[in-house]
């Protein structure tokens, strides 16, 4: 493998600094010094509204956060609840995007032995990977479903040594080699700068969405909402009476998933999608 160069970090360099040496290295390699970040979000209560009639279920923000954030396979930190319910020719369809609530009263938290889970600048419940034991406390206590843990390594596709077509086709491992590639592929290092470790979906811990907390302290809108083609998705925060969610919260009434259990989600839905048509007419008399 070649030398870094410029910007990029090879394979070699980013196992010695991340693996073997700690995130600090991985930063060190990539920005040319230690990772450095001023929060902006201080004091802030940051919440999302989603408003489920400008939806139209493209799933663009799924797509998104898994580009963004590097989320494993088969693992969804955006997702969705869906059904369809009646029957033709009239069957109706129910959409609703779903994402860690970022609990006010978070029971993820409460459960955490070591404090890996916690609320951190912005009101947002955050992970500390150095921390996770990988205990899994906080998936059993969490009523929405969002935590997830980590069962296997990202990128081991990269390391195969087994072609896809026998006799046929280079392996992966040596598609790399001949390509002189010197990053992982969708290592994404911005997320360092918040929070050390979560570069990289690392195995043997849990992991969640977090509000692109890597974006907010440079003033950026969580990557879901700066993809979502339809505006459905607007960010803000609570403690600012002229905030666009409190201006859309008064105007509309809100609700929020599992409100009964008391843990005060930070994500509103205003609202209802509705896919439903039906023919053009004038009526009668």
């Amino acid at each position: 493998m070649s030398k870094s160069n410029g910007n990029e970090i090879s394979r070699r360099d980013f196992l010695k600094g991340g693996v073997l040496g700690g995130t600090a290295g991985i930063m060190s390699a990539v920005t040319g010094g230690p990772a450095k970040a001023q929060s902006s979000i201080s004091g802030k209560k940051l919440a999302m509204v989603i408003d489920l009639r400008r939806c139209v279920g493209c799933g663009a923000c799924m797509i998104a956060c898994k580009n963004e954030n590097n989320v494993q396979e088969n693992v969804a930190w955006a997702s969705r609840i869906s059904r369809t319910v009646g029957r033709f020719p009239y069957p109706k369809y129910e959409y609703m995007p779903t994402l860690c609530n970022h609990c006010e009263k978070a029971p993820c938290v409460k459960g955490c032995p070591t404090g890996a889970m916690h609320k951190a600048d912005g009101d947002i419940t955050m992970h500390s990977p150095g921390k996770c034991i990988g205990c899994r406390y906080c998936i059993t206590n969490c009523p929405y479903g969002v935590i997830h843990f980590n069962e296997e390594g990202k990128h081991r596709f990269w390391s195969n040594d087994k072609p896809l077509i026998e006799n046929g086709t280079a392996s992966a491992r040596e598609v790399t080699q001949k390509a002189r590639g010197r990053v992982l592929p969708y290592y994404n290092p911005a997320r360092e700068l918040s929070n050390p470790g979560t570069g990289i979906r690392r195995k043997g811990i849990v992991e969640k969405c977090t509000f692109c907390d890597h974006r907010l302290i440079k003033g950026e809108l969580p990557y879901c909402v700066e993809a979502c083609p339809t505006d459905a998705r607007i960010f803000g925060d609570l403690n600012d009476p002229n905030s666009e969610v409190n201006q859309i919260l008064s105007k509309f009434n809100s609700r929020r998933l599992k409100e009964d259990l008391g843990t005060e989600p930070k994500v509103f839905y205003v609202r209802e999608f509705n896919q439903g048509s039906y023919e053009k007419t004038k009526g009668m008399v």
